[in-house]
């Protein structure tokens, strides 16, 4: 598996060496100790992303990543499928939340094709690199196979690249797919050992009769591929295009030294592929939110994260990667902008100030 990924896999783990230099950097700044909490530990963890004790938020990107899904054939949406292309379009057209808030943040936006069932009319705000028209219903075989799942990866690593060559060290990710909260609540069940019970949300709507069905589904499809265990595997059998395309955008946003946002439920799952595939990448993930999706705190638990925002979203897109964006800004501003006691003539607690 590794040989055909060996050049995305390679992820340098943080440099441990920085911490020091970083943590006197903002204990200095001309602050109580402790007193801008998580924020300075987001400064910390950016310096550290970025190998400088003067981290900075250079040309910040959003690719939102769409795809449809056999699986919504099984009736576990409560939206037709058709949904993907329109809500694809309505990005294109600057209508979506995502458009909203990555202009309120600062955002460059792209929209990716990575497997819409219709074909979208071209734009040039839309990169298509579509691996087929949709995956197959992973109720009765793979949604994809290996060698798609590897081309998806390399399509998502690919728009990476373009963006870092371009300058951005701060990256995040979203998507559109109707059926791709099934898709997640598998490759999470596989990947982290819990039940599809834990697992499994209401998505975009669903009321307990349709809840209850999709739990049924889900099940079924687990066990009919009860073989799926190897992260690629579990990847081919129950993802998505953009999921996987999501996947492989975090092994080389890591590898990039990006400080990479991560979103909800299902920008979530395609990390839980990520990390299994490379553990190196949770290192360099912001955790931007903690969605209102079952399931998604539990993710969080696994990767022992704590998010920044907590606001009840449930919509996807990347919006509450967008909304966290500010607060890097302020990270790096304190680092950088804030005078140290020194510098101000200030007294810090050793020369006896109050």
């Amino acid at each position: 598996m590794t040989s055909n990924l060996s050049h995305l896999l390679a992820i340098e783990p943080l440099d441990p060496s920085l911490r020091d230099e970083l943590q006197h950097k903002i204990e200095t700044r001309t602050k109580p100790p402790g007193s801008l909490g998580r924020i300075e530990t987001l400064a910390r963890q950016l310096g550290m992303i970025q190998r400088t004790t003067s981290p900075t938020v250079a040309r910040p990107v959003m690719i939102v990543f769409a795809g449809d899904h056999g699986i919504a054939n099984e009736g576990v949406s409560p939206y037709p499928q058709a949904v993907t292309v329109q809500m694809v379009a309505n990005f294109l057209a600057g209508g979506a939340a995502i458009n909203a808030f990555s202009g309120v943040a600062g955002l460059t936006l792209e929209i990716v094709d990575a497997g819409v069932a219709t074909p979208l009319p071209p734009s040039p705000s839309l990169v298509e690199v579509p691996i087929a028209r949709g995956t197959r219903n992973f109720a009765h075989e793979r949604a994809m196979t290996r060698d798609e799942a590897i081309a998806a990866l390399e399509a998502g690593a690919a728009r990476v690249r373009h963006h870092a060559v371009l300058g951005t060290n701060v990256i995040g990710f979203g998507e559109m797919g109707i059926a791709n909260t099934s898709a997640a609540a598998c490759l999470m069940s596989r990947l982290c050992g819990v039940s599809i019970d834990e697992c499994v949300g209401r998505g975009t709507g669903l009321d307990d009769d349709g809840l209850a069905k999709k739990r049924n589904v889900l099940a079924a499809a687990l066990a009919h591929h009860e073989d799926a265990r190897e992260p690629l595997d579990v990847l081919a059998t129950f993802g998505g295009f953009e999921i996987a395309m999501m996947a492989g955008a975090y092994l080389e946003a890591a590898r990039s030294h990006m400080a990479i946002l991560v979103d909800g439920f299902i920008a979530t799952s395609a990390l839980l592929v990520a990390d299994a595939l490379a553990p190196n990448v949770r290192d360099y993930c912001v955790f931007a939110h903690a969605s209102n999706e079952a399931g998604h705190r539990r993710m969080l638990d696994h990767f022992g994260a704590r998010e920044l925002l907590a606001l009840d979203l449930r919509l996807g897109e990347g919006t509450g990667a967008a909304l966290a964006v500010p607060l890097l800004r302020a990270a790096c501003a304190f680092l950088n902008e804030m005078a140290s006691f020194e510098s101000a003539g200030v007294a810090d607690r050793g020369d006896g100030g109050a």
